[in-house]
Parts: structure tokens; C-alpha cells; sequence
């Protein structure tokens, strides 16, 4: 068997040809994100020689379904200023299909056929998690695992901590944690990694990052679209499972992690576990006190009208699936004691925003004139749609005495920099080739979340009450600003 070069901990370009197999090869995420993606790696030389990209399906494709599926379905997702027809034939080259059901071990001699025995493999699984265990033992069976091939999980990772278990002790029979990649898209925005960048790159913000000096931390995911053509899926998972206990923990994780020893990928991983394992547990009655579930009824987004929730295709007209989920965490740790966590995302939201805030503590007297509003710094971390850092200062208003405003300190990170910002799933999919790990998920990790959230499902479903209704293109149930009001604070647009 050839052997590989020695990966580091920030990895290494691999000698051999490459061999990725995407099973759902056929799928929204593989034309909407991976080929896409893929695309751009190749583009900018980042493929190893040899590459090829093999997408595996239900379909009774050939290759030359599987190219135009890319031409028709794939190329509109990329950016058009970087199409390039040659450099797109040529990707074009790299790709194959093989037709093959997950579950069909007969199926399998197919896919035996297209992979060379001295290429490195990578398994990419952008399918449902019922199929990973079936998809695993035939691969293994037909000896298509060998000791360096790679495993890709794309999410949901278990609908609950059993679940995830079970999922993690299938495919630890076959694939070491050293090799196994779970997707987490957030962790690959640029702006996540500058979290880090921000926090252990710059001394000013240390010392103050920890009680008493910040009053509360926000988190919100807001998006404007709603559930689309994935009615069937959303509706079993609902907003906790899709949004909170992976992204948002992991924002968490990120922003109340103590520095790591280096950025080697079980340094950083470490301190993340420990920040989920400090997430302090929610009886039923803090659930009841400490969150609010909403769901999506008819309005506008952007002056056009849009249905609710439960005219939504695939959707049972009784559904009590939440679409909105607002929350109050807390960490059991020095650095976080009593400082709020307060986390949120929705559906059909009145802006697409990703962001953090962090509320820096009150000064405790004032010394200036009457009439000046002292307000608590800020710093508003933007992750999408543009990426930003914004920080909030008091100062003088020109003129005589004393009067303080607040005024920002802003930094545009898509103007700061000319060079081209990779997509999430483009760096991810690198590191997955460079053999690089912090950024992905750790069998620990999934775990502590669901150990976390699944307390918080248990108590939603023994509540008489169901979701609260919002109308779609606003900010979600006012019950969610009225929560916020009895902590004595405001999410941020209404600050």
C-alpha cells in the first residue's frame, strides 16, 4: 500500500492522486455548494494532480449526465466574474458518476471498478444519516477503506444524543477520528476563523474578555428564506436541531473557549469541548422561563408575499415544528459566570444577518454633563452578509462642556483585502484534502451539544403550549423581545 506524507497539524499536500467520491453526487448541496466549490479549488490550483471527482446516486447516469448536470445545475452557483471556459472544461474533466444505491451491497463492484488502488480516497457523505451505516459496511466489504481513506459527514449528525451515538460508533469501525471530517459550514466563513484572529491576536481584548467587563453576549442567525423544497427534512429537525445545536454552539464554543496551547486541531478542539461540557443544564422550568419558540405565518419579504410555515410544501397542517428559536444559556466558568449567552435564528426573518455582539459592562459612574446617555461599548462581529467588525466608543461632541455620543470604529473586511475570500465549503473542502482537522467537529463535541439540547426538546414536547406565530419579515414572536426586556436588554437592531 503506498504510504502518504506526514500530515501536521496544518497539513500537507498529499503526493498521490485523488479520488472523491460524492455520495449524493446528484443532490441540491452537491450542485448548490461542493461542485461549486470544487470548481474553485481546481481553478486555483488547489486539486492535487490526478484528481478526479466521482458522484455516485440513484440516478442511472453516465458521465455525460453528470457534466451536464454540472453545467446546468452547478456553474449558475458560481460566481460569474471567476467562470473561466477553459479552466471549466478542464474541471469538467475530472468528473464521473457511478449509479449506485447507498443500501444495495450489489451496487457496490461499480464504484470498485472507477477507484485506483494508488489513490487517496475521500468519501463524501451528502446524504441522509440513516444511510451512513449501510453505505460504511459495504464500502468496508468490498474493500474500498483503506487506512488513510477519508470520511466527510455532512449534517444532521442524530436527531439526538442516542442517535449521534449510534452514528458515531458505526462509522468508528472503519474510520479513526483522525479521519473522519464532520461538517460544520459555519466554522469555514472566514470571519468565524477571525473570532480567533481577534480574540488571541490582539492583547488589548484579552483581560476584558470575561466577567465583569462584558454584560452579555449575542448571537443571532436570521435568515429571509423559508424551508423551500426541504419541507419533509425541516419539519422532523425544526430550528434547534437545524440551526442551535450545531452553528450557534459552535459560535459559542469559539467565542468563550480559553486560548489553546497552538492551532494544532485537538489544541483548539479541546478548549472548544470544555465550553459545551460547561453549558449549564436547563430544568423544564428554565426551559419554560429562559426560551421562546416561534413559527412563521404569511407576509412579505422584500415587498412580496410569501406563505406561512404550514402551507408550505410537505408541511402536516398541524405541524408544531418550530421555525424560530430564542434562548438564555449561561457557562459554568470563571471567565463566563453569570454573563448571559443569548442565542438566536429563524426562518423568514426580516434581514439575512449573521452576527455576534458583544455588550462590554456599564461604567460605574459618570463624571460628564447631565444631559449624556453614557452607552456600553459594543462590538458588533458581522459574519454575513458582508464581513465586519464594528466597535462602539463614547465621545465628546464638538462644542463647549462635556456632552458624549457614541461613535464606531469600523472595519470592512471584504474592502480591507483584494485577494478573493474562499467560500466556506471551498476551504473546508481543502483542508479536508490537506488532512487539517480543527475545523470540523470532534465526536466529543457533537455529543456535549446534544447531551445539552436534548433536555431542551424533551421539555418543548411535555409543554401544552406550542410554537408562537410571527409574521413572516419581522424579527419573530414579540414574545422573544418581551424576554429580552425582562433581562433588561434588546437584540441588537432594536438597541
Amino acid at each position: 500500500m503506498p504510504t502518504s506524507r506526514t500530515v501536521s497539524a496544518f497539513g500537507t499536500a498529499d503526493a498521490r492522486p485523488l479520488d472523491l467520491v460524492i455520495f449524493g453526487g446528484a443532490g441540491d448541496l452537491s450542485a448548490r455548494k461542493l461542485l461549486p466549490s470544487l470548481y474553485m479549488c481546481h481553478r486555483d490550483g488547489n486539486l492535487p494532480e490526478g484528481t478526479r471527482i466521482i458522484g455516485v446516486g440513484r440516478h442511472r447516469w453516465d458521465r455525460e449526465a453528470f457534466v451536464n448536470f454540472a453545467d446546468e445545475s452547478a456553474q449558475p452557483f458560481v460566481d460569474a466574474r471567476y467562470i473561466e471556459p477553459a479552466k471549466w472544461q478542464g474541471f469538467l474533466q475530472r468528473l464521473d458518476f457511478v449509479h449506485l444505491d447507498a443500501a444495495q451491497a450489489a451496487d457496490y463492484p461499480a464504484l470498485a471498478a472507477q477507484l485506483r488502488s494508488d489513490a487517496l480516497r475521500i468519501y463524501y457523505m451528502a446524504m441522509p444519516p440513516g444511510l451512513f451505516a449501510a453505505t460504511c459496511d459495504n464500502l468496508a466489504s468490498h474493500g474500498l477503506i483503506a487506512d488513510d481513506t477519508r470520511l466527510v459527514l455532512e449534517k444532521p449528525l442524530g436527531v439526538d444524543l442516542a442517535s449521534a451515538i449510534g452514528i458515531g460508533e458505526v462509522v468508528s469501525r472503519y474510520f479513526s477520528e483522525d479521519r473522519t471530517y464532520r461538517i460544520d459550514h459555519y466554522l469555514g466563513k472566514e470571519t468565524v476563523q477571525n473570532l480567533m484572529a481577534l480574540r488571541f491576536g490582539n492583547s488589548i481584548f484579552e483581560p476584558l474578555w470575561r466577567t465583569p467587563f462584558v454584560r452579555s453576549v449575542q448571537i443571532t442567525v436570521a435568515e429571509t428564506v423559508g424551508v423551500g423544497t426541504r419541507g419533509g427534512f425541516y419539519d422532523e429537525a425544526g430550528a434547534m436541531r437545524d440551526m442551535v445545536q450545531n452553528h450557534l454552539l459552535q459560535l459559542v464554543s469559539i467565542l468563550a473557549m480559553e486560548p489553546p496551547a497552538s492551532l494544532n486541531s485537538d489544541a483548539v478542539r479541546d478548549e472548544k469541548l470544555k465550553v459545551l461540557r460547561s453549558l449549564r443544564p436547563m430544568s423544564p422550568e428554565d426551559v419554560r422561563r429562559n426560551t421562546v419558540r416561534g413559527q412563521y405565518t404569511a407576509g412579505a419579504i422584500a415587498g412580496e408575499l410569501v406563505r406561512g410555515y404550514l402551507q408550505e410544501d410537505g408541511i402536516p397542517p398541524d405541524s408544531r415544528t418550530e421555525t424560530f428559536v430564542a434562548m438564555r444559556a449561561e457557562l459554568g466558568t470563571w471567565r463566563w459566570n453569570k454573563v448571559p449567552f443569548y442565542l438566536r435564528t429563524g426562518k423568514r426573518m426580516q434581514e439575512r444577518v449573521t452576527e455576534v455582539v458583544i455588550h462590554f459592562a456599564e461604567v460605574p459612574h459618570s463624571i460628564f454633563d447631565p444631559g449624556s446617555t453614557l452607552q456600553p461599548n459594543r462590538m458588533v462581529i458581522r459574519l454575513q452578509p458582508e464581513e465586519s467588525v464594528r466597535l462602539t466608543l463614547m465621545v465628546k461632541q464638538p462644542g463647549e462642556g462635556m456632552k458624549l455620543k457614541p461613535l464606531s470604529l469600523a472595519l470592512n473586511l471584504d474592502s480591507a483585502f483584494t485577494t478573493r475570500r474562499a467560500e466556506a465549503y471551498e476551504r473546508l473542502l481543502l483542508d479536508v484534502i490537506r488532512g487539517r482537522l480543527a475545523l470540523f467537529v470532534r465526536r466529543d463535541e457533537l455529543q456535549a451539544a446534544w447531551t445539552w439540547v436534548d433536555p431542551i426538546l424533551e421539555a418543548w414536547r411535555a409543554q401544552d403550549e406550542g410554537p408562537r406565530p410571527y409574521t413572516a419579515g419581522t424579527w419573530g414572536p414579540a414574545a422573544s423581545s418581551a424576554f429580552m426586556a425582562r433581562e433588561g436588554v434588546q437584540w441588537s437592531e432594536e438597541a
